[in-house]
């Protein structure tokens, strides 16, 4: 069923094609590479639920503290994500992030997500599976400058990530 036309949409809406998710996975992904709590909490439900390594965020303004503490810990964040695959109103992303702590020790961390969406094409259910992996400076893969991955820039499958 369409989404009554007052109601916020964040398009594309489901129900997702690949094409139509990988376009809503790199949203996203340029989303979260802004670190920028208020832009990336639009696109979630007032209600929305998640599970985030061992937080279990509800809401939007509990996400937004929760995005505030992350990208204060992870410092000179970049992710990736790719779509893994999709049916309906539902979406399976991988994806790789690198950062470093306040003491420069660089890590990619690796995961897994589950999207589910309203048919007003916001999220409503988000569960992440996360692990971390410390790395050398010199091995780190994501190099662009702060914000939007460029286009030419390689997604996981090209970096064989």
């Amino acid at each position: 069923m369409p989404p009554e036309p007052d109601l916020q949409t964040k398009p594309p809406l489901p129900s997702f094609t690949p094409e139509t998710a990988a376009h809503k996975v790199r949203l996203a992904e340029d989303a979260w590479n802004s670190r920028d709590p208020d832009r990336v909490v639009q696109v979630y439900t007032e209600d929305t639920r998640w599970r985030n390594r061992a937080e279990f965020p509800v809401g939007r303004e509990q996400v937004r503290a929760f995005l505030q503490r992350k990208w204060a810990r992870e410092l000179d964040y970049r992710l990736v994500k790719e779509l893994w695959a999709c049916a309906g109103h539902r979406i399976a992303v991988r994806f790789a992030y690198e950062w470093h702590d306040d003491s420069d020790q660089w890590f990619r961390s690796y995961g897994n997500e589950n999207w589910e969406f309203d048919p007003a094409g916001l999220m409503q259910r988000r569960y992440a599976s996360i692990n971390d992996l410390r790395i050398r400076a010199h091995d780190r893969l994501f190099h662009w400058p702060p914000g939007r991955r460029p286009d030419a820039h390689p997604g996981l499958s090209e970096l064989g990530l």
